[in-house]
């Protein structure tokens, strides 16, 4: 199959990234490799060994034609970065200098319209990240409306997801939904047209079916545990996050793990305080600056949450602590 030529692919926030990590010397982990940028980054600044971790076959095959120019120094892996921990001892890295995650969909995936993430290209709906497993397609027309109702709202935060989970479960009687523009279609005659600076109507209900297919926020817990695990004391751990599910849950797991996780109520009962593992510095997210949204409009969205590891060993995570939505599947399409 002919694919669709690469759009640039710009690794975000990179620069604060590099600086905070400065001397950057050691093993560290990228585990969201992508198109290479953080990773060759990293490399050039004079890290010993970058273990590069991907779940999307291509970006694998696309590092071929590079990667040879660091030779051993880059450790490229087939995998989640929810399974960090265990790819990292068998790269024999069990302490690591640093962990970079860019959470979310990358250019390489969006930018080609037969991957089904886009809809502003027609392709299939699709959104696996792994090229295998269930797909959108299998959601949209699987689910019951209810609970197609609840993953648009939980994932996507779309305030509209019942009247749109209804809207496709009356469409989908006639015909399966199989391909991106026949979603966003049916989503823009829905919605609002969206005022000059707003986002596409669908924006929403596709960002919630990707996270729900590849099971994202799931897996960033995943790798915020796991690279709590490798992490060698003075590690940095850095992740860029591009919305409030996302940012959310990596602020909810510094502040906890840093003792500073705030009590639900003041009327709660006292709760003691766990041993500190990660120090975060700065305490809030680190932005875009207006040069790198001129160079690259999407970091708009982008947020950076840096911390440093503790001597403190490693504990167990609460997904639900952290606000990992709970979507439960009752049944199949109505």
């Amino acid at each position: 199959m002919m694919m669709a030529p690469l759009g640039p692919h710009v690794p975000v926030l990179l620069t604060p990234i590099i600086s905070a990590a400065t001397p950057v010397a050691g093993i560290w982990l990228d585990g969201t490799f992508g198109a290479g940028g953080y990773a060759r980054a990293l490399l050039d600044a004079g890290a010993d060994r970058v273990i590069g971790i991907d779940r999307d076959p291509e970006a694998l095959r696309f590092a071929a034609a590079w990667a040879g120019n660091y030779a051993a120094r880059l450790d490229l892996r087939a995998g989640r970065f929810g399974d960090l921990a265990q790819i990292a001892a068998e790269a024999d890295a069990t302490r690591l200098s640093g962990v970079v995650l860019d959470i979310g969909v990358s250019s390489m995936q969006i930018d080609r319209p037969e991957r089904g993430f886009s809809f502003q290209k027609d392709g299939p709906l699709d959104m696996r990240m792994e090229q295998a497993g269930p797909t959108a397609a299998d959601l949209v027309n699987g689910l019951g409306e209810r609970e197609l109702a609840d993953v648009l709202f939980q994932y996507g935060e779309e305030r509209a997801s019942r009247r749109i989970a209804h809207a496709i479960a009356l469409d989908r009687r006639g015909a399966p939904f199989e391909t991106t523009l026949q979603l966003a279609g049916l989503i823009e005659r829905l919605l609002p047209r969206p005022k000059p600076g707003q986002p596409h109507p669908a924006t929403r209900s596709f960002q919630a079916l990707r996270i729900a297919v590849n099971d994202e926020l799931g897996e960033l817990v995943r790798g915020l545990s796991a690279a709590e695990e490798v992490l060698a004391p003075g590690g940095l751990l850095a992740v860029v996050t591009f919305h409030s599910l996302e940012d959310r849950i990596v602020k909810r797991f510094l502040q906890a793990r840093s003792g500073a996780a705030p009590r639900a109520s003041r009327h709660a009962p006292e709760v003691k305080a766990e041993a500190a593992r990660f120090d975060p510095s700065p305490r809030k997210a680190i932005l875009p600056t207006e040069s790198e949204l001129l160079a690259n409009p999407r970091a708009r969205s982008a947020k950076l949450r840096l911390a440093r590891r503790l001597a403190s060993p490693a504990g167990r995570v609460d997904p639900a602590a952290l606000g990992l939505p709970e979507i439960a599947i009752r049944g199949g399409a109505t």
